[in-house]
């Protein structure tokens, strides 16, 4: 993309998490900047495009089981980004074409794509906010969300990589504890965020300082403060676990280092 067609509303020159991402799976739905964002990350933690492509691995799984085996028909999926194979509605549809689900992210790039390409079966719904995970209050009471979702019956809500962008000085456990207490018993809640735990010291400099050079603020977060965002659910087995080794699909041979991907995840349920 040219800095000339960028879409209004749009400051081409500000890298954005959704465009990164993209570039880091190898998407072309991104800028300049974000490029040289991805690069700054990678500089630092060179396996990153591995770590993008785990997490997305285990959040197809994990709607996959939610659909399968708990029998979740509503997803509410916060920090969408860009689409690409394997969207939670088409697990989801795939399974039950009556599945309902609703994209949340705050980049108009994601917008334009995400109303051309996120279509649901003729069964089922899906639909789209323009919003951030930053002011809960307002997903919650859109009422596009509430044409298309029951809050009143189970919703899995969706949080994939997306809390380590909310630092200390944006209350992240507030946040999602607003969305969590929005949620019908019965609901799950699923959550990854990039970790320190598997970095040497001499590592985790080089993260943070790469970090700090991306020009996107970022909070890894260790075990116990992952495990704060599920206070008072109950953990689906594993429990908390690297993307990599929840419910892996494939023999121990042909998964990435746990140390190569660094990111906590965990599936729990709201009782």
């Amino acid at each position: 993309m040219s800095v000339e067609r960028a879409p209004r509303g749009i400051d081409p020159s500000k890298p954005h998490p959704a465009r990164r991402y993209n570039y880091w799976l190898g998407g072309k739905d991104n800028f300049e900047a974000d490029r040289v964002s991805g690069e700054a990350v990678a500089s630092g933690f060179p396996t990153i495009r591995l770590a993008a492509i785990e997490n997305r691995r285990f959040m197809q799984r994990a709607v996959r089981h939610l659909a399968r085996e708990e029998g979740i028909r509503q997803f509410l999926d916060i920090g969408t980004g860009l689409p690409s194979a394997g969207n939670v509605h088409e697990i989801a549809q795939e399974i039950d074409p009556s599945s309902r689900i609703v994209y949340v992210d705050n980049d108009p790039i994601v917008l334009v794509h995400a109303r051309a390409l996120l279509t649901s079966s003729p069964e089922g719904a899906t639909a789209y906010l323009d919003s951030d995970l930053r002011d809960p209050g307002r997903i919650l009471a859109d009422p596009v969300l509430h044409k298309t979702l029951d809050l009143t019956k189970p919703v899995a809500l969706l949080l994939v990589a997306i809390t380590h962008f909310l630092t200390d000085e944006d209350d992240a456990y507030g946040k999602v504890g607003t969305l969590v207490n929005a949620l019908a018993p019965g609901s799950h809640v699923i959550i990854t965020n990039a970790t320190a735990d598997y970095l040497t010291p001499d590592e985790l400099a080089a993260v943070n300082e790469a970090n700090q050079r991306s020009g996107i603020p970022f909070r890894n977060r260790s075990r116990a403060e992952f495990a704060r965002f599920f206070d008072g659910l109950d953990l689906l087995d594993p429990g908390i676990t690297s993307v990599v080794e929840w419910r892996p699909d494939t023999p121990p041979e042909h998964r990435p280092p746990v140390e190569d991907v660094s990111m906590h995840c965990a599936v729990a349920r709201v009782p």
